[in-house]
């Protein structure tokens, strides 16, 4: 892998003056998810850059559920993400923290709000809402229920907890600025009622604050002191201080802005995901196609090139489009230290040695790895049949062509030099078999007077095991396709993006376990599938990435 040293950004700097000043003695991070989907490669930017800091500066990183929005939530998502967070190599400080945890105290500081002046109780309608909150270029209106006594407030706002009002009808409110040229600071709304069943606390609310109004002071409670948040929520942070500023809360977090990653040839927005999940579009949230965490780790992504992605994309205020063949360029660098070689063949052509010898012919031992002796090493068996793939013969070849022709050689990985002396055709015309011979002398040595340059991988048909093979390519054929306005992304939708192959792979993956990677010479880098994969029974593998960077010749 590449150099892992820490890239020093705006963030760190931040970090380095605040500790160098004292304001801080040490730093506390959090990753605040909220349990409404499967985490996916962007939020694999925000563990890395949370988790990471805390690791660098000796610090916590709290792992925070965002669970004030029960409709959505549920505990196999909440599950799934505390998984991500312990596969990409983080481990958070003390026990999972929820947003739940806090909702007394978070209800308690919304009466101290109305006491203050600083809330009332709102009779208006959302669509009367929107109305009165204006524009972008035309301030805002009051609410006519903005002067309630604080008495009164408190009435309604109890009255709303205990649940004498129907959903929708009163809201808890802000009282900040109708006028203010920041929207979220126009009165934004703190409570709303909502009789939902919430995966933690059950019935016991039907009250449930909003996400602007819980995160500050849950941020505060937990003491953290730099809250990392992605460039969208930039103009909430006068709202994140103001919260803060009117409450007596433990301490009073930095909120810092960073962009957001954007992958090309993906989506990353959790409804789409989400969509493309529930109208049958792929498998599920792991189907290895999606840029989902684990959809990644079922492809065969690597937990060390995902971290090395987050390190090369940085981290910064501007815009963060980062091109496939970067994240694909970390994860291939890894696994070439790290996967044994094998051979595989995913689209096999019949060969036939018409010399072969019982007892002539040898076999030789191959090592898994060229640089990991340690690795060890298998037999590559050789019988009178073998599979080669159909795309190392042509009867046309171009100029150049090294591989099998009509008349010509090659050598077999790890074993002999061929030569091609008959294709036979079926009816149609198309070559279905190879009859072939061997130059016996040529086991482990080159052949005498001549220069076979072309090398092919190739399995021996009695010794071969069958796989099942699935090669996957980008989910969508345009780079950006969230970005047309007037087309549904939809339309970008790749159907060439899983193909499924029978194909035969060595006898020393038999016993391959699951998630186990393999290089498969001159194919690509391959993972046993997670789930379907079943030692001595069914092979499943995955095609992680391709030996070399497709991306930069015309992908899509």
């Amino acid at each position: 892998m590449s150099d892992t040293t820490p890239i020093q950004h705006f963030i760190r700097t931040i970090i380095d003056g605040d500790l160098a000043s004292g304001k801080h003695r040490t730093i506390t991070t959090r990753f605040p998810p909220e349990p409404n989907g499967y985490l996916h490669i962007g939020h694999a930017k925000s563990i890395c850059l949370n988790f990471g800091l805390a690791q660098d500066y000796q610090g916590a990183c709290n792992l925070r559920f965002d669970d004030t929005n029960p409709e959505k939530e549920s505990e196999e998502y909440a599950l799934a993400i505390q998984d991500d967070v312990h596969w990409l190599g983080f481990q958070w400080s003390g026990p999972v923290h929820w947003a739940s945890d806090y909702f007394q105290s978070l209800y308690d500081y919304a009466e101290e709000l109305i006491k203050l002046g600083k809330a009332f109780v709102c009779d208006l309608t959302p669509e009367a809402m929107r109305e009165y909150r204006g524009t972008l270029t035309e301030k805002g209106r009051n609410s006519p229920y903005r002067d309630r006594s604080v008495d009164e407030n408190l009435d309604l706002f109890r009255r709303m907890k205990a649940g004498e009002f129907p959903d929708g009808s009163k809201t808890l409110r802000a009282r900040i600025d109708m006028a203010s040229p920041n929207i979220n600071l126009r009165d934004p709304v703190i409570y709303r009622i909502k009789r939902a069943h919430h995966i933690r606390t059950g019935d016991a609310w039907c009250i449930y604050p909003m996400y602007d109004y819980t995160h500050c002071i849950s941020d505060a409670l937990e003491k953290i002191s730099h809250s990392l948040c992605t460039l969208e929520f930039e103009d909430h942070r006068p709202l994140y201080d103001w919260v803060l500023d009117q409450l007596p809360v433990p301490s009073h977090p930095q909120q810092i802005e960073f962009s957001r990653l954007e992958l090309h040839y993906t989506v990353t927005s959790k409804r789409k995901l989400l969509q493309l999940v529930t109208q049958g579009h792929v498998a599920g949230w792991d189907d290895p196609r999606m840029p989902t965490l684990h959809g990644m780790r079922r492809r065969g992504y690597t937990p060390e090139g995902i971290r090395e992605f987050a390190r090369r994309i940085g981290i910064s205020k501007s815009e963060n489009i980062v091109d496939m063949a970067v994240l694909e360029g970390a994860i291939r660098e890894d696994l070439e230290t790290k996967a044994p070689r094998a051979m595989a063949v995913v689209n096999p052509l019949k060969v036939v040695l018409s010399n072969y010898q019982d007892g002539v012919t040898g076999s030789r031992l191959a090592g898994f790895h060229p640089q990991h002796p340690e690795f060890g090493e298998r037999e590559v068996s050789i019988s009178r049949e073998i599979w080669i793939e159909q795309d190392d013969f042509s009867e046309d070849p171009p100029p150049g062509w090294r591989r099998l022709k009509p008349g010509g050689e090659a050598r077999l990985r790890y074993s002999y030099v061929v030569k091609c002396d008959e294709a036979v055709k079926d009816a149609d015309g198309k070559v279905v078999e190879l009859r072939c011979s061997i130059d016996h002398d040529t086991l482990g040595q080159n052949p005498v007077g001549r220069k076979v340059k072309g090398v092919i991988h190739w399995l021996s048909a009695s010794h071969a095991l069958a796989a099942e093979i699935r090669l996957y390519d980008c989910l969508f054929t345009d780079p950006e396709p969230d970005g047309h306005k007037d087309r549904d992304f939809l339309e970008f939708f790749n159907p060439n993006s899983l193909m499924v192959v029978q194909g035969w792979v060595e006898p020393a993956l038999k016993d391959a376990a699951p998630e186990a990677h393999y290089q498969f010479e001159r194919i690509g880098y391959f993972c046993a599938d997670r789930f379907d994969h079943r030692p001595g029974e069914r092979l499943v593998f995955n095609r992680t990435v391709t030996l070399k960077d497709t991306w930069n010749k015309g992908h899509g």
